[in-house]
């Protein structure tokens, strides 16, 4: 079994009256995060998909997926206070979907995916569902464009080479049992700031597939980001109309 797990806020991210989040800013009449729900709705290998949500924003979300026909969401669930509380939610509500379907945790794949990352492709999704089946998990990732430093504990830095150097992105996707046992050891040790999904897998020593992703499967957080989202989701229906 496949589970999309997608995270669209938490509690910690408060719902202004002036201002709606990010997720669910509106292109051409559709919220950020139902192009994102579209790409794993529409995904033969996925079959479920869970939403973290802010509290305050799941009736909206409700009725945006029953708006744009979105059938594969099988639980929405308040996010929690920070991103790693939210996704760990969200793996919960997995595991219990996929307990009640009769299929066990070990296999079971999940793909960890931000709402606001609405521009990866369907082969990235097949890819990763792949990817978990060879080795057992599989981060998303860019090759590097760009050097990076890292800045060491003495102030001394450390410029590793290009060539093996990547960014990653999302999804991030494991075998169910090694990403919710990695977090139930993580609370059980008190430690709840990993950043993300694949940090956390390689402290508790977890070997990480990879593939390379799109670049422009970027996170909308920024003005310009939506800009760029808009010129894609342009050239995408031209595309289309076209039959390019």
């Amino acid at each position: 079994m496949n589970i999309a797990v997608i995270f669209a806020g938490g509690s910690g991210l408060r719902m202004h009256t002036k201002s709606r989040p990010k997720q669910f800013l509106d292109l051409n009449g559709k919220p950020i995060i139902i192009y994102t729900l579209e790409l794993f709705d529409n995904h033969t290998d996925i079959d479920a998909i869970v939403v973290a949500c802010i509290e305050g924003w799941i009736p909206f979300l409700e009725k945006q997926l029953r708006k744009f026909e979105i059938n594969k969401v099988v639980k929405i669930i308040p996010g929690g206070k920070s991103g790693q509380e939210s996704i760990y939610k969200g793996l919960c509500a997995a595991e219990e979907y996929a307990q009640s379907k009769g299929v066990s945790n070990e296999e079971t794949t999940v793909l960890i995916h931000d709402g606001v990352r609405p521009l990866i492709t369907e082969e990235t999704i097949t890819d990763n569902i792949k990817k978990v089946e060879e080795v057992g998990s599989c981060i998303t990732c860019i090759p590097a464009t760009e050097t990076l430093i890292v800045k060491q504990a003495n102030d001394a830095l450390e410029i590793p080479s290009r060539a093996d150097s990547f960014i990653a992105r999302a999804p991030q996707s494991f075998r169910l049992v090694d990403i919710i046992t990695a977090h139930r050891r993580s609370l059980a040790e008190g430690k709840t700031d990993f950043i993300d999904s694949c940090t956390m897998m390689s402290h508790y020593g977890y070997k990480l597939g990879t593939i390379i992703g799109p670049m422009e499967n970027i996170k909308i957080t920024t003005p310009t980001d939506f800009f760029v989202l808009r010129a894609m989701v342009k050239v995408h229906e031209d595309q289309q109309i076209f039959g390019l």
